[in-house]
């Protein structure tokens, strides 16, 4: 039992973690937000516009929490939850996203670039192909400034090309 009671400084830091860059970095995104993006709808399809709006708090200065609120051009509406932070043992940012309009819950690993303006985030989940099958994703949230801020998804192809099929633009609500 005495074992259980010590504490190793590894053990220390994962229970009371003193936040580094890079939670400072994802503390940027803490605020409101407009969202104007578009989407493909599926392969073959042409991009569609939506709309939004975004709200992003600190969870101890450690995490981020997300929650967004978008609408299609054909009027529907949907709610996403993205947590993202960095895990300090594996080096890595590391993060979920969920959405009401999907079953789907993606798992993100990623780090930031040598420039530190953008977040590089891999994941893998379904195509919006008929068949459903499973592909490769990366996702890129750059700041082009600390009110405008941008999401980019891409996917890869059969053949190792990476295709976008998603871009937003955030921007911090006054």
């Amino acid at each position: 039992m005495e074992a259980m009671r010590e504490r190793t400084p590894e053990s220390q830091e994962m229970m009371m973690p003193t936040p580094r860059k890079e939670h400072e970095w994802l503390q940027r995104l803490v605020g409101e937000w407009t969202i104007e993006g578009e989407a493909s709808m599926g392969p073959d399809q042409p991009m569609a516009g939506f709309s939004g709006t975004e709200s992003v708090r600190s969870i101890g200065g450690i995490w981020i929490e997300a929650e967004a609120r978008v609408e299609s051009p054909d009027g529907a509406v949907g709610t996403n939850i993205l947590t993202l932070g960095f895990d300090t043992w594996r080096a890595r940012f590391v993060g979920s996203f969920i959405s009401s309009m999907m079953t789907y819950m993606w798992s993100y690993d990623g780090e930031l670039d040598p420039s530190g303006r953008a977040l590089n985030l891999n994941t893998e989940g379904p195509t919006m192909a008929p068949e459903g099958n499973m592909a490769r994703f990366r996702e890129v949230i750059e700041f082009v400034s600390d009110d405008h801020r941008t999401w980019t998804s891409w996917t890869q192809a059969d053949d190792g090309s990476w295709q976008q099929v998603m871009r937003s633009d955030y921007r911090r609500r006054k």
